[in-house]
């Protein structure tokens, strides 16, 4: 089987390949390549000389293992593999299918034997029991969509064309999305039809299987509504109202609450919370949310026009994600900062998104909130301007050249 090599994560999980004291956990929204990269990591392993009898690679989600809904089950499947002297490598993909899989897995981690890597494609894998069991003996890798770059190399990979103006790719992965598979298809009516379909399978199996949604087309309102606002400042009290007195749809503050959480939990929505750079403190009460691929937004909506600012910022965000920041938005007393940058303990770098600064005015309100901060991190402005405006130490970078390349922020 070829696979495309997403080198930025298997050169975070690469150190801890043959780690038998410590659970592997690679989480990230359905069909964003988790059980690509476990494949990949198999082949490197194979090929660095280990026997394939020593890899045990299990896809829960296969028709043939639909049985296997019980640790019991899950055992017995495991112990049926032949017995090999030796490291045994143990890949789970989709492992919360089976419920109370917690403590079987950490029997095995404790048997020195094993080393053991598993997905999920939801937050529940990790807020309960493993996190419980297995404290300090377990490592999350998050994983997103495809980001520009890795488009651009899945395509090639594939032999699909690329447009040699890489503004116009640049468009084409905007509307398309970076779901692997959805590259696979020619017409865009098809990746659409694909994406929609990824929803709702995601819907079925992360949401309605595992928490109890009563009104489900309520719910189904409240997502689309979140996914057609992405990248705006979300008010619970605002989003009430809305609901309750424009759209004549009765929804509790509780419940919304709840709605909310499940789409973070089922990892459509990721949450960014803002940040007073002041007072130092995180502002619960203004968060904006961005959609774990924008083909989400495209498949839902008939309109193909691109309003660059949040798509820009969501685009901004998961890239960062990837290389392992955290995010939050900076406030700076009146000003906003898009997004502050945190790489360990006291690294940071701060970055503005835009569209362009060639109209008046905009120059100056881009430049703005990043000057007002004293400090001496790095500071970015990313724009699709072609012509770059460099000034006070700020670096002005053309966005998609800077993903498309690989660029970091430190």
């Amino acid at each position: 089987m070829r696979l495309y090599k997403r080198e930025k994560y298997l050169s975070k999980i690469r150190g801890f390949y043959h780690d038998t004291g410590i659970i592997k956990v690679i989480t990230g929204v359905r069909r964003c390549g988790k059980s690509s990269l476990m494949r990949t990591i198999i082949q490197e392993i194979v090929s660095s000389g280990l026997d394939p009898l020593n890899v045990i690679y299990l896809d829960l989600d296969l028709r043939k293992h639909r049985d296997i809904k019980t640790p019991d089950r899950l055992e017995e499947l495991i112990d049926s593999y032949p017995t090999v002297p030796g490291t045994k490598y143990l890949f789970i993909d989709e492992i919360q299918n089976v419920t109370g899989f917690e403590e079987l897995l950490n029997g095995y981690r404790t048997e020195d034997e094993w080393s053991i890597f598993i997905t999920g494609s939801n937050s529940y894998l990790l807020s309960g029991e493993l996190v419980t069991k297995l404290t300090g003996r377990y490592l999350e890798f998050d994983m997103y969509t495809l980001d520009f770059a890795e488009y651009l190399g899945m395509k090639e990979m594939l032999g699909k064309p690329i447009d040699p103006n890489r503004d116009a790719e640049f468009a084409n992965y905007v509307r398309e999305g970076g779901f692997p598979k959805a590259i696979e298809y020619d017409s865009p009516e098809d990746k659409q039809t694909y994406l929609r379909g990824v929803i709702e399978e995601i819907l079925e199996k992360d949401v309605t299987r595992r928490v109890q949604v009563r009104n489900v087309s309520v719910f189904k309102t409240v997502r689309d509504y979140l996914i057609n606002n992405f990248g705006a400042t979300v008010s619970v009290t605002n989003l009430l109202n809305y609901f309750n007195n424009v759209q004549g749809i009765p929804i509790k503050r509780e419940t919304l609450n709840r709605y909310i959480d499940i789409l973070v939990d089922a990892k459509i929505l990721y949450r960014c919370q803002r940040f007073d750079m002041k007072s130092r403190k995180s502002l619960t009460r203004e968060e904006k949310y961005y959609i774990a691929d924008l083909g989400f937004y495209f498949a839902l909506n008939t309109d193909n026009r691109i309003n660059y600012g949040p798509v820009l910022e969501n685009l901004v965000y998961f890239y960062a994600r990837g290389l392992g920041y955290q995010v939050s938005v900076g406030r700076i007393g009146a000003l906003e900062c898009d997004f502050i940058m945190r790489a360990g303990a006291d690294n940071y770098a701060y970055v503005q998104v835009a569209m362009s600064i060639t109209q008046e005015g905009t120059e100056n309100r881009e430049y703005a909130p990043l000057e007002q901060i004293a400090d001496g991190y790095p500071k970015f402005l990313l724009t699709m301007d072609r012509l770059l405006q460099s000034r006070s130490g700020i670096r002005h970078e053309n966005i998609v050249d800077f993903i498309a390349e690989g660029r970091d922020f430190l």
